[in-house]
C-alpha cells in the first residue's frame, strides 16, 4: 500500500508481536492454530514434543484458560467441560507440585519419582473431589500413597463424574543434571501410562526434543505414549498467519488499517484471519508483499520477502519458530523506522535482514539460557566463514579446552555425548539444530545462529557486531 508506509510500520509496533512463555495466559485475540498443532490439543495426545520458541508454553498456559478453551473446542471439541490443572510448569507452586530441591531430596533418600508425580496426582484429584489426604509435605503424601494403597486407589475410583486434563510442562527445571532429568522424566511418563486406566482423566507433558530423545521411553508399555506423541511444527504459511492474526487485532485504527489488507472475519470480539490466510495462498503473498514489496533488493535476483524473511531464520534441521520470526519482523519495523522512513513500504529489505540480527541475538541468548555449555564453545568459532572443515573447528576448541569436551564449563545440563569426544560434541549441536554436515563433510552453520555467533558466510547476512 504505496503512501501508507509510515502508518503500517506502526501499525507493525503497536501489535503484539513479543512472544511469552512465562506462563502467563495468553491473549485471546492472539490465539492461532496451526492445522499440526490440532492433534497436540486432542486428550488423546500425551505426548507433545518440540523446539524452543514453537508453543508448548503456549498451549500449556492456554489450556489453563477456560475462556481459550471454549475458542479451542472448534478445533477440539474433546475439550469441553474439561477441568484443567497445571502439574509441574515455569512457575512454583509448591502445593501442587514439587519444586527441584524437593525432587533433588527425595531422589537422595531413594524415592522413585513415579511415587511423587503420582501424588501430584493424587493431590489434585482429593482436592477436586472433597477428599482429605496427608500433605503436610510431598514426602508425608507419596508416604500415605505406598502405605495405604488401597485408600488411593478408592480415591481414584470414587472421584466423582468430573472430566479433568492434568499438563505438565518446563521439565528442565526439575534437575539441572541430565540422568537425573530422565529419571524424572521417565518417572511422570510412567505415571501417565498409570493415569490411562482411570477414565475421565487426562494428562499432557510438554517435552524438549532433546528430552523425548532420551532414555526416557525405556519402560514396559511405553510404546502406549509413543502412539499418541505430537510434535508442534510450523510451516511458513503458518507462521505468517500467525503474524496477520496479530496485526489485525492491533489497538485502534492500527488494526483497521491491517484489515483493509488482510481477509478477515468477526468474532468474540476480536478478529480472526479468513481461511485464505491459513494456507500458502496468493492471498498471503500479495498482503505481505504489501508490507515489504515484491523483492529484497532492486531485482528479484534478491529473492522474495514473503520467502527470505522464513527460510533465513530456519535452524539446521529446517525449522523457524514464531517467536524468532515475530521478533524479525517487529525489528525490521524500528530498523526501517530509523533508517528508512522515505522507504515506499513499511519494510525496508535491508531492515529485514537486521531484523535476522535481533531475531539471532535472541536465540543465541535463549540458548545459553537452555544449555550454557553452547554459547561457551561456539563463541570460539567467531570470526571463522562457514562452510568450514570440522577438523578446523576442533582444533580451536581443543586448544581453549585441552581436557576435553568434558572440561566444558556448565552449571546445568552439560554436553549430552562428551564422553564421546569432540565428535560427541558435533553430534549434539546437529541435534539441536545449530549445526548442519553437508554432503562433502564441511560443517554449515544456519543464519539463525551464525548471525549470533559472529560467524561469516559469503554473500550471507553479516553479524550484527561485523
Amino acid at each position: 500500500m504505496l503512501g501508507e508506509a509510515p502508518a503500517l510500520r506502526a501499525a507493525i509496533l503497536a501489535a503484539k508481536l513479543k512472544t511469552d512463555d512465562s506462563g502467563e495466559t495468553p491473549d485471546a485475540a492472539t490465539l492461532y492454530v496451526p492445522p499440526s498443532h490440532l492433534k497436540a490439543l486432542r486428550l488423546d495426545a500425551h505426548v507433545i514434543v518440540g523446539g524452543r520458541g514453537v508453543g508448548k508454553s503456549f498451549w500449556a498456559s492456554a489450556l489453563q484458560s477456560e475462556e481459550l478453551r471454549r475458542l479451542l473446542e472448534g478445533a477440539a471439541s474433546d475439550l469441553a467441560g474439561v477441568t484443567v490443572r497445571l502439574g509441574f510448569g515455569e512457575k512454583e507452586n509448591i502445593d501442587a507440585y514439587p519444586n527441584a530441591d524437593v525432587f533433588t531430596k527425595f531422589l537422595d533418600q531413594g524415592g522413585d519419582p513415579y511415587d511423587l508425580w503420582r501424588a501430584v496426582i493424587l493431590r489434585w484429584v482429593a482436592e477436586h473431589s472433597g477428599h482429605t489426604i496427608p500433605r503436610d509435605n510431598w514426602s508425608a503424601t507419596a508416604a500415605w500413597l505406598k502405605e495405604e494403597p488401597e485408600a488411593a486407589a478408592k480415591l481414584m475410583q470414587q472421584r466423582g463424574d468430573w472430566r479433568g486434563l492434568i499438563v505438565f510442562d518446563a521439565l528442565d527445571r526439575t534437575s539441572n543434571v541430565w540422568q537425573r532429568m530422565d529419571e524424572i522424566v521417565r518417572g511422570l511418563l510412567r505415571t501417565v501410562l498409570w493415569l490411562k486406566s482411570y477414565q475421565g482423566l487426562y494428562s499432557k507433558v510438554f517435552l524438549r526434543e532433546d528430552q523425548a530423545e532420551r532414555t526416557v521411553f525405556n519402560f514396559p508399555d511405553a510404546s502406549k505414549l509413543t502412539a499418541t506423541k505430537a510434535e508442534l511444527t510450523w510451516a511458513r504459511h503458518d507462521l505468517h498467519g500467525l503474524l496477520w492474526q496479530r496485526l489485525i487485532n492491533a489497538r485502534d485504527a492500527h488494526g483497521a488499517l491491517m484489515r483493509r489488507i488482510c481477509p478477515h472475519v468477526q468474532q468474540s470480539g476480536f478478529w480472526r484471519v479468513a481461511d485464505e490466510m491459513k494456507v500458502e495462498s496468493a492471498a498471503q503473498r500479495k498482503a505481505f508483499e504489501c508490507l515489504a514489496g515484491p523483492w529484497m533488493g532492486r531485482d528479484k535476483r534478491r529473492g522474495v520477502p514473503y520467502t527470505w524473511s522464513v527460510s533465513h531464520l530456519a535452524d539446521g534441521q529446517g525449522r523457524t519458530s514464531p517467536r524468532s520470526f515475530l521478533a524479525a519482523i517487529r525489528q525490521a519495523a524500528e530498523d526501517s523506522a530509523h533508517r528508512y522512513p522515505e522507504h515506499e513500504y513499511a519494510l525496508h529489505y535491508e531492515s529485514i535482514k537486521r531484523g535476522i540480527q535481533k531475531a539471532s541475538e535472541i536465540r543465541v541468548q535463549e540458548m545459553a539460557e537452555d544449555y550454557p555449555w553452547v554459547p561457551v564453545i561456539l563463541s570460539e568459532l567467531t570470526g571463522l566463514n562457514v562452510p568450514v572443515e570440522f577438523e578446523i573447528i576442533q582444533a580451536r576448541w581443543a586448544e581453549k579446552f585441552p581436557g576435553g569436551p568434558q572440561s566444558i564449563p556448565s552449571d546445568r545440563l552439560p554436553a549430552q555425548h562428551s564422553a564421546r569426544g569432540w565428535d560427541g560434541v558435533r553430534e549434539d549441536l546437529q541435534r539441536l539444530g545449530l549445526i548442519e554436515t553437508k554432503r562433502d563433510g564441511r560443517i554449515d552453520m544456519p543464519d539463525l545462529y551464525r548471525v549470533g555467533f559472529g560467524l561469516g558466510r559469503k554473500g550471507g547476512v553479516k553479524p550484527a557486531r561485523v
